[in-house]
């Protein structure tokens, strides 16, 4: 074998033991990276002969961070040229990990594949279902991955692995430095995983939204020139919809009433994404998606403006 799996995870509990117990005999070795756990996570990743890595509780914590520390117990190991990152509350599919592998030992000069994500209960809560459907990604060369891929240890060592610093959105920014590289990012239509987002509440839902606007706000001011541009579009439309109408309309009506009719374009909008196939239910909380996104965003230019260290944004 010549993948490594490296597992992250904070109090998963049963979910983290379905994850490890999925990877066990797939791989030559098992890192579980934890993120100052406090059920018994550490124990059971023991139990299930995993090699653990107990993150320094004085400083912050990130996926990028916990990551990064995995990949740093693999070093050396000569055996080794792929790495599977997982996140806790996910269960890999039978064959994903010989499918991977094979696919990057067939093209040498792409450094990431991912294949398809799925929601293990998308039918519990409406918040599950939206996260399964936006994962329905099409294969083929893409421009970034998500937080479960699998990775050449080669090109991760040629861009120095992930930024530490970032609180979310660390794969994409990776996959920006990797194609710079001349490295490729594939997604393939294999069933991955299963993941357990175990959303029950729109609270959840809508810090999770709010996670993804500071990470847009966060990637323009990284990357977001050219050639790039990254994040530049999803940080315009979230700007329009969750910022730039609800102003124009706020304003313009104290001038003229005729103004309230922009708000039209909410609606508008739900109709024409419900055209493209969507739900009315996801095409309707994917427009109130904007205002959660936008909340992120300013979230981010105010740290700036305080310099202010950023702080996770979790949802669970």
């Amino acid at each position: 074998m010549t993948v490594a799996a490296v597992v992250i995870g904070r109090n998963e509990g049963a979910r983290l033991i379905a994850c490890l117990t999925s990877l066990a005999g797939t791989v030559a070795r098992l890192v579980y990276v934890d993120s100052g756990s406090t059920d018994e996570s550490v124990a059971e990743a023991h139990k299930l002969g995993a090699e653990v890595v107990e993150l320094d509780t004085r400083l912050p914590f990130t996926a990028a961070r916990a990551r990064n520390a995995g990949l740093t117990v693999l070093d050396g190991d000569t055996r080794l040229r792929f790495v599977q990152f997982v996140d806790g509350d996910c269960e890999m599919r039978p064959g994903w990990i010989a499918t991977a592998e094979g696919f990057l030992s067939d093209h040498p000069k792409v450094a990431v594949v991912s294949g398809r994500l799925r929601e293990r209960y998308p039918q519990a809560t409406i918040w599950n279902r939206l996260a399964d459907e936006e994962w329905a990604v099409a294969p083929g060369e893409v421009k970034s991955c998500g937080g479960i891929a699998m990775m050449r240890l080669d090109a991760l060592n040629e861009v120095g692995g992930f930024n530490p610093d970032m609180i979310a959105g660390e794969e994409p920014e990776l996959c920006v430095r990797l194609r710079g590289a001349g490295w490729g990012v594939w997604r393939l239509e294999a069933e991955m995983s299963w993941h357990d987002a175990a959303m029950t509440r729109f609270s959840q839902w809508w810090q999770r939204c709010r996670r993804a606007g500071f990470t847009y706000a966060e990637g323009v001011a990284m990357h977001g020139g050219r050639p790039e541009r990254h994040n530049v579009e999803k940080l315009r439309r979230t700007l329009f919809w969750g910022l730039g109408l609800p102003a124009t309309v706020t304003l313009g009506a104290l001038i003229t009433p005729w103004a309230a009719m922009l708000g039209l374009l909410w609606p508008a909008q739900i109709l024409r994404l419900r055209g493209r196939g969507l739900r009315w239910s996801s095409a309707a909380f994917l427009m109130l998606a904007k205002f959660a996104e936008t909340q992120g965003v300013l979230t981010w230019v105010w740290r700036q403006i305080r310099r202010r260290p950023a702080q996770l944004i979790e949802y669970k």
